[in-house]
């Protein structure tokens, strides 16, 4: 079995090394594919890229697995879900995935994947647990996965991106990387790949996600756009915008309208969002859709008065 992983990259030299690392040395009973596709970085991005290429090529990598394919290039780009693209099209694999420039593969991630596939022929997506870890690389929580609904991933997202591993034939019988998207292009693949294919989940910690201040999923000026197009991700496929990610939209449309104010005064500013949420959801869905019922429990107001990093991380006190 042959594992192609893709790794955009774009002026992320503090982390590359480590996440390169984490792909060729994996180990185990297939081969590696491995492809790094830069925006043509202005940091030291490149000359990381074609460190590892060189020890590959004098043989001075120690490989573990069957066999590495290295690839590399540096053009400019149109953002990640192009990259993305463009590695997918130079991929050999029988199975697909990405690696950010930021997050790391643990031992034995891609074995486990291989291994799944093998003995699961039918499944599309496999897709693991994850850790989050900070700017130095210390755990800071897990990422909040759960078996696989594709009801219910219209409303959480509870794949993550780097632990997930996908087979190459339906990667292309969905279309896959949609180039328009700038956010939600993990997510926008998984509802893809989820109607029409069988999805596990593995429960087994497979990556680690790296959560630091020019990260998309937690950069402040990024906050609103990203909710915005997962939003209408999950409406176009759905035809419904459920109230959780209406919820975060108006959340953070207000934040960035009024943070000193909410700042100061958290009732105010829950109050506020939960009014918005009411309004806007009512406009989208021409009423009140039954299906955000369930959404209306104890664990959902809970999180109410908590931070998104508390939420994310598992630190916001709801049952895992």
């Amino acid at each position: 079995m042959i594992v192609s992983v893709v790794t955009p990259s774009f002026n992320q030299g503090a982390f590359l090394a480590e996440t390169i690392e984490s792909v060729l040395g994996q180990g185990g009973d297939f081969s590696i594919d491995y492809i790094v596709v830069d925006g043509e970085s202005t940091d030291d991005s490149v000359d990381i890229i074609r460190r590892y290429d060189r020890l590959l090529k004098r043989g001075e990598w120690a490989v573990a697995c069957r066999g590495i394919s290295f690839r590399w290039l540096s053009e400019k780009d149109r953002g990640q879900a192009h990259a993305l693209a463009k590695g997918f099209r130079m991929a050999t694999g029988d199975v697909l995935a990405w690696l950010n420039s930021d997050d790391l593969y643990l031992p034995g991630a891609l074995q486990a994947a291989a291994d799944f596939f093998r003995g699961a022929p039918e499944t599309g997506l496999v897709y693991g647990e994850a850790y989050y870890c900070d700017r130095a690389g210390a755990i800071i929580g897990s990422y909040r996965t759960e078996p696989f609904s594709f009801q219910r991933l219209a409303y959480r997202n509870f794949i993550c991106q780097p632990s997930a591993f996908f087979r190459r034939e339906v990667f292309l019988a969905v279309g896959g990387v949609d180039e328009s998207l700038r956010f939600a292009m993990d997510y926008d693949l998984w509802i893809r790949l989820g109607a029409k294919f069988p999805c596990r989940h593995l429960a087994e910690a497979l990556s680690v996600y790296r959560l630091h201040e020019s990260s998309k999923t937690i950069c402040d000026r990024n906050l609103f756009l990203n909710s915005e197009e997962g939003l209408r991700v999950a409406t176009g496929y759905y035809g419904w915008a459920p109230m959780t990610r209406v919820y975060n939209s108006c959340s953070f449309s207000l934040k960035a309208r009024l943070p000193k104010l909410l700042a100061r005064m958290p009732l105010l500013a829950v109050a506020a969002t939960v009014f918005c949420t009411l309004l806007r959801s009512f406009r989208l869905n021409r009423g009140f859709d039954g299906r955000d019922l369930s959404l209306l429990n104890r664990e959902s107001f809970r999180k109410l008065f908590r931070s998104r990093l508390e939420i994310m991380t598992g630190k916001d006190g709801a049952k895992r």
